[in-house]
């Protein structure tokens, strides 16, 4: 409904209702806009376009047109996020997978093909449980022991729709269900935190799908958060191939070879560090030495970081939807301008990558 589109996207901007009056040149009143939240009143073509241009959101983002809500939305480190950093996530969220949807629906795509590794949520009797279902849905899905080369992809190929975008920093990640209405199956998405270390979107991802695998039912919320934290760990480091590689006891750790493994697992150090003492490779008190001595800062800053400096968040990010607006494109299904607005960059930039940059340049000339 418009009504509570406007009142997110309010929210999202931090505005009080009278901010959003005087963002909008006083078009409408406070009260006004007031009643356009509780569907007292809807708005007109002209007021909608003054509010769509004062919350910097889209024309179709406040008309919903196809009547997507979200639902079982699960932030991680939640405890720390506001009311506004929910609804910027929120939003954020519903105005991308609108455009998705869009998409698939022009090609003529099924949008739930999620390939869930798991017949149904798995309950969890402790902790511990969630390395036995890691080690199933690698292999379920056929992975090995290798490590996993690039976790956005993999997880879009199993029909999962993943987002990784600019968040407010108390935000690393969230999973959450998109409904569609009219008895469709509800859309599981998982996002992050693109302003984070690649080494830590990982982490997120996975720690992300493991939200989407758990029936936490049996759980308090901390546990079912250790749970999730120990199945990406599991996931991304099985422990097979980790004992082989590091060793199945070890009384200390050397600080290049901790940068090795941190690089071929793709994790962050602190994380391959607790890896380490989950599966008993080292006691505490190398856990608390490595901490206080060869990782000293690694909790809060990633060590040779594989996306380093104006890099973040050029490599693995997600390309499907992007893959298929320039699909269509190609296609003739859409037009230049469509694509341009589906993808949020300027035509020509988009005429660029769909004939190349010489060919564009040409044209033009």
């Amino acid at each position: 409904m418009i009504a509570d589109r406007v009142k997110l996207a309010r929210r999202k901007a931090g505005f009080s209702l009278r901010d959003l009056s005087a963002a909008m040149n006083g078009k409408v009143t406070a009260q006004a806009i007031g009643k356009y939240e509780r569907g007292e009143d809807i708005p007109s073509s002209g007021v909608l376009f003054a509010l769509s241009k004062a919350l910097g959101v889209s024309l179709s983002y406040l008309l919903d047109t196809q009547g997507i809500e979200l639902s079982s939305v699960e932030f991680r480190t939640k405890a720390n996020t506001t009311a506004r950093d929910r609804a910027q996530v929120e939003t954020e969220v519903l105005e991308w997978i609108e455009r998705y949807l869009q998409i698939e629906l022009i090609l003529d795509l099924d949008s739930a093909t999620w390939k869930c590794p798991v017949f149904r949520p798995r309950q969890l009797r402790e902790v511990t449980d969630a390395e036995k279902l890691a080690h199933d849905v690698r292999e379920e899905w056929e992975l090995g022991l290798d490590p996993i080369p690039n976790m956005t992809e993999l997880l879009e190929e199993r029909g999962l729709k993943v987002l990784t975008v600019p968040l407010p920093r108390r935000v690393s990640g969230l999973t959450c269900l998109v409904g569609r209405g009219e008895g469709r199956l509800d859309l599981p998405v998982i996002v992050a935190n693109v302003q984070f270390s690649l080494e830590r979107r990982r982490l997120t991802l996975a720690h992300e799908l493991a939200h989407r695998l758990i029936d936490a039912d049996g759980l308090s919320d901390k546990d079912e958060e250790k749970a999730a934290t120990l199945f990406a760990g599991a996931f991304l480091m099985p422990s097979e191939h980790l004992l082989r590689e590091a060793g199945k006891h070890r009384n200390a750790l050397g600080h290049k070879e901790l940068i090795d493994l941190k690089r071929l697992y793709r994790v962050s150090g602190a994380a391959l560090l607790m890896r380490l003492r989950q599966l008993d490779v080292i006691s505490q008190p190398v856990l608390i030495y490595a901490f206080q001595s060869i990782a000293r800062g690694w909790r809060t800053e990633e060590p040779m970081e594989l996306e380093p400096g104006k890099e973040r968040g050029q490599r693995e990010r997600p390309l499907r939807f992007e893959r298929l607006c320039y699909r269509a494109l190609a296609e003739g299904l859409i037009s230049l301008s469509k694509a341009a607005e589906l993808l949020r960059l300027p035509a020509s930039e988009v005429e660029a990558g769909l004939k190349g940059p010489q060919s564009a340049d040409a044209d033009r000339r």
